[in-house]
């Protein structure tokens, strides 16, 4: 049995997949919580032999403490939730329910089993909400506006508190937008990186997009998994925002991703007013780093231009694959 041991829970997604590779990297036994363990995975394809996937619901505390008996393990990151914010609008009480009681079930099963686990939580910059500052630091007021930023400030603050009551060794990253290869369509930069491979191979003619200028602040996956693994690793568990500090409009997104593949984007994209937020929109989402670049000896490898390329480089691989 290897001395570290990792439960990773949401291990079939964007992030889980990145960071089993990552553990598996450093010498870890990993455990993935997964919805259906015999279902395949594509996105953990690369490393299934060499993973234990289990089933767990975050919502069955007795549950979760059997799994953490089982697997023993050192290290837990709580990846595990729904992570399409407008879907949590259509669905605020799942979205409750996982990233909020969820979160608050998994520490007192790690209170329950061994309070020595140390437990990494999947913030969000969504619990910002409307910031009253920019860009945000760690110690920025949280003010969510969607269910999932509110559930996602309930998951904060639990942390928090478990941190301080009982001396776990809790920590969360308020990670901000991170894209991937790996990542849905839903998500915007797979939507825009899709729609320029497609249209560049003739499968498709234009894109429907929204609000050209709003912003986001966009990193790339495997570098803030890195962070997370980093966080786990500090002798004092904390919070840290993990960002590229960098706001850059869906304008751009667009415009580099179609350039990349020799395509005009104003020739194929359309604005559908119907994909607009309106108020739903947030503004100023920016995050400063420093702790962590100080802290944890952490900061982006990959540019914004480069991102894009990466992604639209992918869909076009995957699009002339199938």
């Amino acid at each position: 049995m290897s001395e570290r041991r990792a439960l990773v829970t949401g291990a079939a997604g964007q992030d889980g997949s990145y960071l089993a590779e990552l553990l598996l990297d450093e010498g870890y036994a990993v455990v993935g919580v997964v919805r259906d363990p015999d279902t395949s995975h594509e996105r953990l394809a690369g490393v299934r032999d060499r993973i234990e996937l289990v089933q767990a619901d975050l919502l069955d505390q007795k549950g979760l403490a059997a799994t953490l008996r089982a697997h023993r393990p050192t290290e837990v990151y709580n990846l595990a939730s729904p992570s399409f914010v407008p879907r949590s609008w259509e669905h605020p009480v799942e979205t409750a329910e996982f990233a909020a009681v969820g979160v608050t079930s998994l520490l007192e099963a790690v209170r329950a089993v061994d309070e020595r686990i140390r437990v990494y939580q999947a913030s969000s910059s969504e619990i910002f909400g409307e910031p009253v500052e920019v860009p945000q630091t760690e110690s920025t007021p949280l003010s969510p506006v969607t269910p999932y930023g509110v559930a996602k400030a309930y998951g904060h603050f639990i942390v928090g508190s478990y941190r301080r009551r009982y001396g776990l060794h809790a920590s969360g990253g308020i990670l901000y937008n991170h894209e991937s290869p790996r990542r849905p369509v839903d998500f915007l930069p797979s939507k825009v990186a899709h729609a320029a491979a497609a249209i560049s191979l003739g499968l498709e003619s234009e894109l429907r997009l929204g609000d050209l200028d709003a912003q986001r602040d966009w990193g790339y996956a495997k570098d803030y998994v890195e962070a997370m693994w980093r966080i786990v690793q500090r002798h004092e568990p904390g919070d840290y925002v993990i960002a590229t500090g960098e706001l850059h409009t869906v304008r751009r997104l667009t415009e580099i991703a179609f350039s990349h593949v020799g395509l005009d984007w104003q020739t194929h994209v359309k604005v559908d007013d119907t994909l607009k937020r309106g108020q739903a929109e947030l503004h100023h989402l920016v995050g400063d780093a420093a702790k962590a670049r100080e802290a944890l000896g952490w900061q982006p490898t990959v540019g914004f231009d480069e991102l894009v390329r990466l992604l639209v480089d992918a869909a076009v691989a995957r699009l002339t694959s199938s």
